[in-house]
């Protein structure tokens, strides 16, 4: 049975960090996870128990599997239709990689247990709105989801935790909230998750 370790430190490398961590676990073969909070602070743990940490190192000291080959080629390929959407609604191009990233990971096949479809996973409901005659088009979905994204934003204030809490929920779900994200577990692990992909993407703030 593993003991959980976990330590909190700012400041430090991830290779000292994670050295030190080894040597405080007494060399136990174990997973390894991290996540940086608000305030700097790194924090490492074996066994997680926060949805912010992310798989850092794996048993035995091998690095956690960085983006897979083919969701890179992927996102190479759909490349020019989400600039294409970008430019038509004014979403940045950077946000909507994330979002598609976090919905499909690029699959325009992908079809969620409800139903949603699609690169960026719209409910039927969601697709004869913005006129996505064809969900599984690449093109009509992307184009279709950047329009609903922008006016989720023009609701919320560009407020992007918000909006994209909205994505996820439906934006009657939020109203109901008082405005705030839901306190659905799916919703609370999609926003940050979409926000980290979006700042990878060299995201900036819509505010």
């Amino acid at each position: 049975m593993r003991t959980k370790q976990e330590n909190r430190w700012a400041g430090w490398g991830q290779a000292a960090l994670l050295a030190l961590l080894l040597a405080v676990a007494g060399g136990a073969r174990a997973d390894f996870y991290t996540y940086t909070a608000p305030d700097g602070s790194v924090h490492f743990s074996n066994v997680p128990t926060d949805p912010r940490y992310e798989l850092l190192m794996r048993e035995g000291g091998a690095p956690a599997p960085g983006p897979a080959p083919a969701a890179t080629a992927s996102r190479e390929r759909y490349a020019p239709l989400v600039a294409h959407a970008a430019a038509e609604t004014g979403v940045p191009a950077g946000l909507l990689h994330a979002v598609v990233q976090a919905e499909s990971n690029y699959d325009p096949r992908a079809v969620s247990p409800k139903g949603a479809v699609g690169l960026m996973q719209l409910m039927p409901d969601t697709a004869r709105q913005y006129g996505v005659a064809d969900a599984r088009d690449p093109a009509a979905n992307l184009l279709g989801g950047a329009r609903y994204l922008k006016d989720l934003l023009e609701q919320f204030n560009n407020d992007l935790s918000i909006a994209l809490a909205a994505y996820n929920a439906g934006p009657a779900a939020v109203l109901r909230n008082g405005g705030a994200i839901p306190p659905y577990r799916e919703t609370r692990l999609y926003v940050p998750k979409v926000l980290k992909l979006y700042r990878q993407n060299g995201g900036v703030s819509l505010r």
